[in-house]
């Protein structure tokens, strides 16, 4: 009975091997944590002393590749027939990107990020008005354009492959053009799993650092002392509290709380911006913003090789590497998520939209908090926040705002909601995905499925504290080389489909026929009254082909022609997008 359960709802050697896969790192992890600690920073090591050069080219030939997607003529191919329209109009659409943005790590790291850049920075002296400067230009860098450019990729790859080319929305499916019918044997099956442990590492990553904030938060309000072990319970609460709306059927519910916490999230910023420096703020965003642009480009392929002011590898490894394999392991899940809302869109619409709109909003969101808590630590540079640990700088900062008590009371515990509202819809949604991952593409998987995968993300993030405590390192460092380890594999898997878009892309056909002048004589033959002796009456499928109206005009018309002249597999017949 199991056997045809798994045959019938799941793809069996995706769902198999990375089930069994999982289940054994959670038993090592139980069993023994500490040897699980000391193997993953070893490979973590290692990756940051050698393949660290890996994930800074990577992340910014991303970002070079979709850009030029969107200014090139490709920009004009649509996720989707030649025909298709977009399922939702404009403003649903941004909403849903400003949503895709927003997540539990712009909450953790939106404080402690930029004072910790302030107080030792990779190059020159700490707490100086250049480290000042440097340390909003650093977090924009890590929470810029470069992690949206990683989920472009593999969401425009997925959307492609899966709407206008008509195969099933894997990410094997992104590597046809090198890999052929290959997808459904060993070679495709790898790619999901790699991209399976990816999504749930980098799930994982996130559920840790949002059960480290909850346990601060609920220290300050309460006095509960910030242990590993509260933040396991955490994990397991709030995980319980996912399964059980994922058990009752509640998912229009979550989708509906996500669109609730993105509005809190909304009235937590604003908060700060108005009871805060806010004539300072306006400032200092376009100075951010200025620097930002003006930078990025070199900031983009620096790997310090003289090292800095001597903690510039350290710092690097902590930051850069730590980020780009945290938003690499996280790129199946955006990414399959902006897939889908994106089905009708343009390859320029895609990028442009995902690439700026999320950017812009981290950026007022980062300056909103970051530049406040720079202010303070500048004016005083023995301010709590200047040694605050990140899960509990936000905390700190808004108990610095000149407001009454309850308020800053009130503030805090909106934050704990907030990044709980995040850890649950992510566990959901998550599993979601990965379920979708393990099933062979089908976008409506089982409840039984997705509670298992539930289960197993909550089970890892606390398999992984567990582990950095029992190593003596902080949770935080655990979390962290899981991240970098599970975005290794992932970020070739991401070479490699940009590899196989830019291939399929080549083979896109622009139709540019004009419509004939017509002649003078067609005219006069239409007057006659009569046919001429011996012509026979123009059937009425050639009419059709020679009338100028039906021709393709001038304005981008796109057809999918295959280099061997063999139709595309998958393709749907029929579907209006093979005109030539």
């Amino acid at each position: 009975m199991i056997v045809r359960y798994l045959r019938e709802h799941t793809s069996p050697p995706v769902f198999i091997s990375s089930a069994v896969l999982a289940v054994a790192f959670v038993l090592w992890g139980v069993i023994s944590p500490t040897s699980l600690g000391r193997v993953a920073s070893a490979v973590n090591g290692w990756i940051t002393d050698t393949l660290g050069w890996l994930y800074i080219f990577s992340a910014t030939g991303f970002l070079i590749f979709v850009l030029f997607l969107m200014m090139s003529r490709y920009g004009r191919v649509k996720l989707g027939p030649s025909d298709s329209t977009p399922e939702y109009g404009n403003t649903s659409w941004f909403a849903m990107l400003f949503t895709a943005g927003m997540g539990i790590g712009l909450v953790f790291y939106a404080v402690s990020e930029p004072i910790s850049h302030f107080t030792e920075p990779p190059t020159g002296e700490g707490s100086s008005p250049e480290a000042a400067r440097d340390s909003m230009l650093y977090t924009f860098f890590h929470w810029g354009l470069h992690p949206w450019a990683i989920y472009i990729v593999l969401g425009v790859s997925l959307g492609y492959f899966a709407f206008r080319r008509g195969l099933p929305l894997r990410p094997a499916a992104a590597l046809y053009p090198l890999l052929k019918d290959r997808i459904n044997g060993w070679p495709g099956y790898l790619v999901d799993v790699l991209a399976v442990f990816g999504t749930l590492f980098g799930l994982a990553t996130s559920l840790g650092i949002g059960a480290q904030q909850v346990a601060a938060g609920l220290d300050v309000l309460f006095g509960w002392e910030n242990t590993t072990t509260l933040q396991v319970l955490l994990i397991l609460g709030i995980t319980a509290v996912a399964i059980a709306s994922l058990m009752l059927g509640l998912d229009k519910g979550i989708r509906r709380l996500a669109l609730l916490n993105l509005w809190l999230a909304l009235a937590l910023m604003l908060f700060v911006f108005f009871f805060g420096p806010t004539r300072d703020l306006l400032n200092s965003l376009a100075a951010n913003i200025g620097n930002y642009v003006q930078e990025v480009p070199g900031l983009s392929f620096e790997t310090f090789p003289d090292g800095g002011n001597g903690t510039a590898d350290g710092w690097q490894s902590g930051w850069t590497l730590f980020y780009w394999g945290w938003w690499i392991s996280w790129s199946p899940f955006v990414g399959m998520f902006l897939a889908r809302i994106s089905y009708g869109r343009t390859i320029r619409q895609f990028v442009a939209g995902c690439l700026f709109a999320p950017v812009g909003a981290s950026m007022v969101w980062l300056t909103v908090f970051g530049s406040s808590a720079l202010e303070l630590v500048q004016n005083d540079p023995q301010h709590p926040l200047a040694t605050a640990e990140p899960e509990t700088a936000i905390y700190v900062l808004l108990a610095q705002l000149p407001v009454p008590s309850f308020l800053i009371t009130l503030a805090s515990i909106l934050t704990v909601f907030v990044v709980v509202l995040f850890f649950a819809t992510s566990s959901d949604s998550g599993s979601l995905v990965v379920d979708i991952l393990t099933n062979g593409g089908d976008p409506n998987p089982r409840w039984q499925q997705r509670l298992f995968w539930a289960v197993l993300e909550g089970v890892i993030a606390a398999v992984l504290l567990a582990a950095g405590a029992a190593t003596g390192a902080d949770a935080l460092s655990a979390l962290q080389t899981a991240a970098i380890v599970a975005g290794l594999p992932l970020g070739i898997v991401l070479i490699l489909m940009a590899i196989g878009l830019s291939t399929a892309l080549r083979d896109e056909r622009f139709v540019v026929a004009l419509p004939p002048e017509p002649s003078p004589l067609d005219s006069l033959r239409r007057s006659t009254s009569r046919a001429e002796p011996g012509e026979a009456e123009q059937p009425a499928a050639q009419q059709e082909e020679t009338d100028p109206l039906m021709c393709e005009t001038a304005v981008a018309e796109f057809a999918t022609t295959p280099s061997n002249g063999v139709d595309d597999p998958g393709r749907a017949p029929g579907s209006g997008d093979d005109r030539s």
